[in-house]
């Protein structure tokens, strides 16, 4: 498993972090806190506080982990 801290501000970049997540086959999730949604739901994503960073996991590494990384990386941050 590998996982980023990303954060998303806006509704816009929200639907757009599902279009980008959509692309790629496999199990992604967001945690924040005890809270834990589907990355590629708009309505999960939603319900979770944007306020905060969230900890974007990719469930199964593989061969995708690079494109995916580079697909999100205006979303990555550093804390």
């Amino acid at each position: 498993m590998k996982s980023f801290k990303i954060r998303l501000q806006s509704i816009e970049e929200v639907k757009k972090f599902v279009s980008i997540m959509a692309q790629f086959n496999g199990y992604f999730d967001l945690v924040s806190g005890k809270y834990i949604v589907d990355a590629k739901s708009v309505m999960g994503i939603f319900s979770m506080d944007l306020s905060k960073a969230l900890e974007l996991r990719i469930l199964e590494t593989n061969e995708q982990e690079s494109a995916i990384q580079d697909a999100l990386k205006h979303y990555i941050v550093n804390e």
